[in-house]
């Protein structure tokens, strides 16, 4: 069955809830602990604060991850139709499936069959009907157990799954929502670790490669230690499987898995509706995470010369929470239609695309694809994610840089073979 990825899809589910927008349009959410506030433009032009929250707590301790998510807890505006400003639990309010695949010139078939996996840690109880009401929304078709769309395991690939946190929660809500809004026809196969240890982690992507996932997304990140190249070959070395990881939420500064050799590192942009041939514009978002890494070793593909060692990031796609998407869950507290954004958002997105462009061949190495076709990419050539001495490391410049690497997709041809 084919998916409705047109806008007027999207208006018909926005009209389901537009009585339940206006009823809370005059309440904010409170900001969580640890908030941050950023100020944001609408498409008229006026400055809105804007409040976000981690979805997970930054780890400090090594071999322990932290999931990517930022969720907007007030200030969220429409960010697919109008600037008016409205409870962020109350409707969709950020990009949707249609947004993405403008701003990415995605085709509306592709990907058939295609297993997307999403790996994260912990359980979400209620992904499932959550998958349900977002797709439902947005006129996808079902992704569900019963018609082998949808699938749910623990880190060994049974039936047997974690404990319950309402923090990777949203996380898995963020990651199955974008594979659903970037590749509506693939399916999706969760996999839930243990815990946010980079041992389980690593071995709940094992577990997707051999349940037959071709393209694994990865939306946490930590520190770089010294074990970080084992982990590598135990964990991340899958010849024929486009591997993505999240850059990191924190700015300037590299982070693992993303800092692998073996994987596709993922940068963020704000992603904004423009009046060019396009109709869209990315520029660098400031928290997306940048670096050159201390321990693994630079990839062939890789020719930038500031950077003796892996160069992160190579790809990207939105990120920044100002212009962010929606993201359907019930687990949190706050139960219903969020806004979400960070390099959880764009991981997801990119290993979508991989499975739009087509099953990468057997031995090949899909991070590698992106370097053979740099033409088949937007080039992101503004913004910065901090201070390197203006280096292209956390600078955004024509051609490669650290922020954005290569580019946001432009098609899907930057990611075949």
């Amino acid at each position: 069955m084919r998916s409705t990825l047109s806008p007027g899809a999207i208006r018909a589910g926005l009209a389901l809830t537009a009585a339940a927008a206006v009823a809370a349009a005059g309440f904010a959410l409170s900001p969580s602990a640890g908030a941050a506030t950023v100020a944001r433009s609408t498409a008229a032009g006026a400055a809105h604060s804007l409040t976000t929250a981690r979805s997970c707590a930054v780890s400090t301790r090594p071999g322990v991850m932290a999931c990517k998510a930022l969720k907007v807890t007030s200030g969220a505006n429409s960010l697919a139709a109008s600037a008016r400003s409205v409870n962020p639990a109350a409707t969709p309010s950020g990009y949707g499936p249609a947004d993405l695949h403008s701003a990415y010139a995605l085709p509306s078939t592709g990907g058939s069959g295609a297993t997307v996996a999403i790996v994260d840690a912990y359980d979400d109880p209620t992904a499932e009907a959550d998958l349900a009401t977002y797709r439902s929304t947005y006129g996808l078709a079902a992704c569900t157990t019963a018609n082998g769309c949808f699938k749910k395991v623990g880190q060994s690939g049974t039936s047997s799954l974690p404990s319950a946190n309402a923090g990777w929660a949203e996380e898995i809500s963020l990651d199955l929502d974008m594979v659903s809004a970037t590749c509506p026809q693939c399916h999706i196969l969760l996999v839930e670790a243990s815990s946010a240890s980079m041992a389980n982690l690593g071995k709940s992507v094992n577990t997707a490669v051999s349940l037959g996932a071709k393209y694994v997304s990865n939306s946490y990140g930590g520190g770089e230690s010294s074990a970080d190249t084992s982990y590598d070959s135990s964990y991340f070395n899958h010849p024929g499987v486009a591997i993505t990881v999240s850059a990191g939420d924190s700015g300037y500064g590299a982070e693992y898995p993303a800092a692998s050799r073996y994987v596709t590192a993922v940068g963020g942009t704000s992603l904004k509706k423009t009046s060019t041939t396009r109709g869209w514009t990315d520029t660098v978002w400031s928290g997306t995470g940048s670096g050159c890494s201390a321990y693994d070793a630079k990839p062939s593909w890789q020719k930038d010369t500031g950077c003796s060692r892996r160069t992160i990031a190579d790809v990207s796609a939105v990120a920044d929470p100002a212009t962010g998407v929606a993201v359907y869950d019930t687990y949190s507290s706050d139960n219903g239609w969020e806004v979400f954004g960070g390099t959880s958002a764009s991981s997801p997105i990119i290993a979508s695309v991989y499975a739009l462009a087509g099953t990468p061949s057997a031995g090949s190495t899909p991070a590698s694809f992106p370097y053979a076709h740099t033409g088949s990419l937007n080039d992101v050539v503004s913004g910065s994610n901090g201070s390197c001495s203006g280096s292209y490391l956390c600078t955004a410049k024509t051609g490669y840089d650290g922020p954005t690497g290569l580019g946001t997709p432009n098609g899907t041809a930057a990611f075949k073979g």
